[in-house]
């Protein structure tokens, strides 16, 4: 937990100040100014095509956030990719591979490691069915991707909403509880793009969604044992037990709300996003399980405890989403 205290600490300070108008926000306003003169000035080079990009021979699906830190983007790939696999489509998941030392391009199979190629493609390889491909340079993962699955027709980008060498058919933006924060840019708020930025359909993950957006919500859909196994627990198992939970996402406090709601008393520990976990990050006193994010499981097998277990959680959305996708990109498979 020691290594991780410096990134706590940014957190906070980016939970103090990019989320209302502090003294230090505004202190640094004018680099925000700055930072968005850049961001400006790099969509305008590639919409020129002074920036080269890449254009696809299948329709991309790009799903992103605007504001930095995790909303909620892995569960809605997900529920992406079954709306559309049963409208007959055969997707592919492209991704940076964030958290993982390894760069790409290259295939994510189920059992890989998580540190190598990332802790979120690896789960999206092993929920998806299909496949996924990690890389720096996306477009030349997508390609790798279409070369080695010809029967693709469509990709799912996940967060590559600022990745504009690679061309894209449809855009989805990701937003939780927490909005847009201050509706600064980068440093002094979160935002990574101007707030006006279009994109084709914005999702609101667990909070009441603006007029035209639409609505997500993460239900529990079980609980298992991140041994290497995968053995079902139910829930009733926890019944009078010392919980622990951990979560290293990027909104940790939305998992242990999840938690409470379904009716469980815990002791909560944050852990920064993507964090490595080592086993000694695991270890507390009067425990008798650790509840984690299924995120964060795919990290933690190795060490072998069958006291270590993982919440599943799956995107419930708005089937109107699906259906606005697949009349923006129908016809575009074909062509």
């Amino acid at each position: 937990m020691e290594a991780a205290r410096p990134t706590l600490l940014a957190a906070g300070f980016a939970a103090r100040h990019w989320y209302r108008l502090s003294p230090v926000s505004l202190l640094l306003f004018p680099l925000s100014l700055v930072f968005r003169l850049l961001v400006t000035l790099r969509r305008l080079l590639f919409r020129v095509g002074a920036l080269p990009s890449v254009r696809l021979h299948v329709p991309v699906i790009v799903v992103g956030n605007l504001t930095v830190g995790g909303t909620g983007k892995t569960p809605l790939i997900l529920a992406l990719v079954e709306a559309l696999c049963a409208k007959g489509l055969r997707p592919g998941i492209l991704s940076r591979g964030h958290g993982g030392t390894d760069t790409g391009p290259r295939a994510v199979r189920k059992g890989d490691d998580a540190a190598q190629v990332g802790d979120e493609p690896l789960l999206l390889a092993e929920r998806s069915g299909c496949p996924v491909w990690i890389g720096a340079d996306r477009a030349a993962a997508a390609r790798a991707l279409l070369a080695a699955h010809a029967r693709c027709d469509v990709l799912l980008c996940d967060d590559g909403l600022q990745h504009y060498r690679l061309q894209r058919d449809f855009e989805i933006a990701v937003e939780d509880d927490r909005g847009l924060g201050n509706g600064l840019l980068l440093p002094a708020g979160p935002l990574r793009e101007p707030a006006g930025r279009r994109v084709d359909a914005t999702v609101v993950n667990g909070a009441e969604p603006k007029p035209g957006a639409f609505r997500m919500r993460l239900a529990p859909a079980g609980l298992y044992r991140v041994d290497g196994h995968g053995a079902p627990l139910a829930q009733s198992e926890l019944s009078g037990k010392r919980l622990h939970a951990v979560a290293g996402i990027g909104n940790p406090e939305r998992f242990f709300e999840g938690l409470s709601r379904m009716g469980l008393a815990f002791s909560a520990h944050p852990f920064p996003d993507h964090h490595a976990f080592r086993a000694a990050d695991l270890e507390f006193a009067d425990c008798d399980f650790v509840l984690m994010t299924e995120k964060d499981a795919v990290k933690c097998r190795h060490f072998g405890r069958r006291d270590l277990i993982a919440v599943r959680v799956e995107a419930e959305l708005d089937s109107a989403l699906a259906e606005l996708i697949l009349g923006r990109i129908h016809g575009l498979a074909a062509a």
